[in-house]
């Protein structure tokens, strides 16, 4: 990974830029581009978040796009419509019209002066959620993306639901986006309209969680935007990463498997964060890689953008459990296909409170267990957003509730890539049940370190129908 300490080009900053998309709306973007895009066009690079250019992200902003500009292209951070100093209303997330503005705002900038007509997407979480969905919609311009933290299937693997069961961050999302979407837009900006726009956010805002606790089992409004119904539909290249200690870890793998494009997956220890601001430790010069990224892709350079391994992942080393760490210790690793033929399943037997060993013949046998509701206090939060502290404690807390599983002692070292399974025959006194799996590393003193988890709610039993005389039912 290298290391690029000057910035090749003089920068120009527009701080709002009008873009009006096709009904009318009109959406406020800051742009960043080389002084020379002026006489030279160059190829852009498009983020498109709710989050509030003028305040929010600004921070993070100032810090890849002017880098990413400085190298050569033009970069427009975007605010969705009715956030920042965009009108209209936000009125929830990965909307068919947030996608139809997107591909607008693409056509826009592929028009102007200063582009030569090539565009890419960046993004995390929403930003990577936005340019993967507008991906597959196939706009004219769009050559390549860059995305973080992502899922390509909001039913099963988002904030909202695991496996069919809610998640807390459903509330706690529901709450934050009311929030942004009602603030206002900056006066100093769009002038005396900002009264007037403000008050139409207001009056329209609604609280999302009401759409997301209406569609409890995967229905088209989940299919709506979810990559994985039609993996073909994205046909341009893509570099995929996140981090072990994200809720966002899953999909890079998912997406490594299942695309016919090129592409490059990059997981590191990290929380909800790009990669080159990486916590838990350590950070890595993302930036330089994505330069690389774009250059390949966008102007053709030949260069080593897809040289070495398709999956490059820190294997982390064993650590005692902690809602925190610095750094955790470990290796890179790659592999140069995925699935990999490095990677080899092992299947251990469920025995009555152990993991028999490979291969040992275990009898049928019933094991019972009814958790109290204070299982999972010490489970930590679905994805760690800022950054620690709120990593999940030791697991002692949480096994006294549960039922527990032991390996013998390991005698050698035991390394895990992928994602483990668990296959489980249960039933249930309850109509609604659900089903918690933890994955963890026990120590020599007994404390217990999570290694990953997974969450199922079971489809309820159908009722038989009966057969009428006529034929129907």
């Amino acid at each position: 990974m290298r290391a690029v300490t000057s910035l090749p080009h003089a920068i120009t900053e527009t701080d709002h830029v009008r873009i009006p998309v096709s009904d009318g709306t009109v959406l406020s973007a800051r742009i960043w581009r080389p002084v020379s895009s002026d006489t030279e066009p160059v190829p852009a690079i498009l983020e498109y978040i709710p989050y509030r250019k003028g305040d929010l992200t600004a921070p993070r902003d100032s810090i890849h796009h002017p880098y990413l500009a400085g190298h050569g292209y033009a970069c427009v951070r975007v605010d969705i419509r009715g956030t920042g100093e965009s009108e209209g209303v936000l009125e929830d997330e990965y909307l068919e019209r947030e996608q139809l503005d997107a591909e607008d705002v693409l056509e826009w900038i592929a028009a102007q002066p200063w582009c030569t007509g090539d565009t890419g997407m960046m993004g995390i979480s929403w930003g990577a959620f936005a340019a993967l969905q507008v991906a597959a919609r196939k706009p004219p311009s769009l050559r390549a993306i860059v995305i973080s933290s992502f899922t390509d299937d909001r039913f099963a693997d988002d904030m909202h639901y695991m496996g069919g069961c809610l998640l807390s961050d459903n509330v706690a999302e529901s709450g934050t986006m009311f929030a942004y979407a009602t603030l206002p837009p900056d006066p100093a900006v769009v002038g005396e309209r900002w009264h007037e726009m403000w008050r139409e956010r207001l009056e329209n805002c609604s609280l999302w969680i009401e759409n997301w606790l209406a569609h409890q089992r995967r229905d088209d409004y989940w299919r709506h935007a979810s990559v994985c119904g039609n993996y073909s539909d994205v046909q341009v290249p893509v570099l995929a990463s996140s981090g072990w200690a994200d809720g966002y870890s899953n999909a890079v793998i998912r997406l490594l498997a299942h695309l016919d494009v090129p592409r490059r997956g990059l997981i590191g220890p990290w929380s909800h964060k790009y990669p080159h601001l990486g916590e838990p430790g350590p950070a890595i010069g993302y930036l330089q890689e994505v330069v690389t990224w774009w250059d390949h892709w966008l102007r053709g350079v030949d260069n080593d953008a897809m040289d070495g391994p398709m999956l490059r992942t820190w294997m982390k080393e064993s650590v005692p459990p902690s809602t925190s760490y610095e750094d955790r210790p470990g290796r890179w690793v790659g592999e140069a296909t995925w699935p990999s033929p490095h990677v080899k399943p092992t299947e251990l037997p469920l025995a009555p409170h152990r993991l028999a060993r490979s291969g040992e013949a275990v009898q049928d046998h019933v094991l019972t267990v009814s958790s109290p509701l204070s299982v999972g206090q010490f489970s930590g939060k679905w994805a760690s957003y800022s950054a620690p502290p709120d990593l999940p404690y030791d697991q002692r807390e949480e096994d006294g509730g549960s039922l527990v599983f032991d390996t013998d002692v390991l005698t050698e070292r035991c390394e895990i890539l992928g994602s483990p399974k668990v296959r489980l025959e249960v039933s249930a006194d309850q109509p609604i049940a659900m089903i918690a799996a933890r994955l963890s590393d026990v120590a020599p003193d007994e404390r217990a370190t999570r290694v990953t988890y997974g969450l199922l709610k079971p489809d309820p039993p159908r009722r038989p129908r009966r057969a009428r005389a006529d034929g129907t039912r």
